[in-house]
């Protein structure tokens, strides 16, 4: 099955880009930009996770670099902000490169390898709890600077550009990768990483490439949030929240799909906001949907929303095709 094209991509993200024009509602767009930020996090994973088939459940470690290391560098150090973003994404993808490195170079797969995500993820969170350049217990607060040049902005509009801009990046990445040389070579280590070794994939190698690659689309993602909210702290840094999410998201839309994280996004965040209204402030009902969704995908469709829109389409168009040899049978 061929996966989506880039001019799809393009007409996708034509399509979200007139939400700012369509409404000036801060709710609406603060929906959307936590939504598109949830789907960046979730496409992150989805490079390692779902093509790779490499599940962490510690993403929050990536998140949370590239979030603390824009905020130090622009308060303790005076650098501007757009800088301190990238910086922030180069540093997710040295702390992915160095998990990696120490856990794939240790052979370590499945359960072992998501466990061991999880305790770095917890290990940072409690370092950051206790770090005076993060702020220890208090963390750290964006000055207010409302110019473009410190990415601030009068509005949300701008802001949900530029996280758009940002998905629209890792959906052409993700494609890319799909269509490489290299998504194969992932692929492969996914199904069967053995047959793969045995083939000639240099197999940690590979997946040491995935693990960046995905720390460096969630960091941009921790980046942002930082830029977005003006705070960050060790909980919201590091905590398991983001892991969460960064994990829902593909689940719901697709592993393994392009457009999968941002379908998935988009699903669990309205399912979010229909449990507010239907049912309150009522605690911990949020997880519970989520739950019970998780459940009826898992049940009725595996491969997510992505994957059940792809066998509809199909059965369409073999249904449509048969329609003409009946009638001239």
């Amino acid at each position: 099955m061929r996966g989506p094209s880039i001019a799809h991509i393009v007409l996708a993200i034509a399509v979200l880009a007139t939400v700012p024009l369509l409404t000036t509602s801060n709710v609406v767009l603060n929906f959307f930009i936590v939504a598109l930020l949830i789907a960046l996090v979730g496409q992150g994973w989805n490079v390692l996770g779902g093509y790779g088939g490499q599940y962490s459940f510690g993403h929050a470690a990536f998140f949370g670099t590239g979030a603390y290391v824009s905020a130090i560098l622009q308060m303790r150090y005076g650098v501007n902000a757009w800088i301190a973003f990238a910086l922030g994404l180069a540093g997710g993808a040295l702390v992915g490169a160095a998990i990696g490195a120490l856990t794939f170079r240790s052979g370590l797969k499945g359960s072992y390898f998501a466990l061991v995500t999880l305790a770095f993820a917890e290990v940072l969170r409690i370092l950051a709890s206790v770090a005076p350049i993060t702020g220890a217990g208090v963390g750290i607060l964006i000055t207010l600077d409302l110019r473009p040049q410190a990415f601030q902005f009068q509005s949300r509009a701008p802001f949900y550009w530029i996280i758009l801009a940002l998905v629209a990046a890792s959906l052409v990445i993700v494609r890319l990768i799909e269509r490489s040389r290299f998504g194969a070579w992932l692929v492969a280590v996914r199904e069967n990483e053995d047959a793969a070794q045995a083939v000639g994939v240099d197999t940690a190698r590979v997946k040491l490439a995935a693990m960046t690659i995905s720390a460096a689309i969630t960091a941009a993602g921790g980046g942002f949030y930082v830029q977005y909210f003006l705070f960050i702290d060790s909980g919201i840094a590091y905590g398991p929240w983001i892991s969460i999410e960064a994990l829902l998201a593909p689940i719901v839309g697709g592993i393994g799909t392009v457009f999968g994280p941002l379908i998935g996004a988009l699903v669990v965040k309205t399912l979010g906001e229909l449990t507010k209204l239907i049912a309150g402030d009522a605690p911990g009902l949020d997880l519970v949907i989520y739950g019970g969704v998780l459940v009826l995908i898992v049940a009725f469709a595996p491969y997510g929303i992505a994957g059940l829109l792809a066998d509809l389409r199909v059965r369409f168009a073999r249904l449509r095709s048969s329609v003409p040899e009946r009638a001239h049978g």
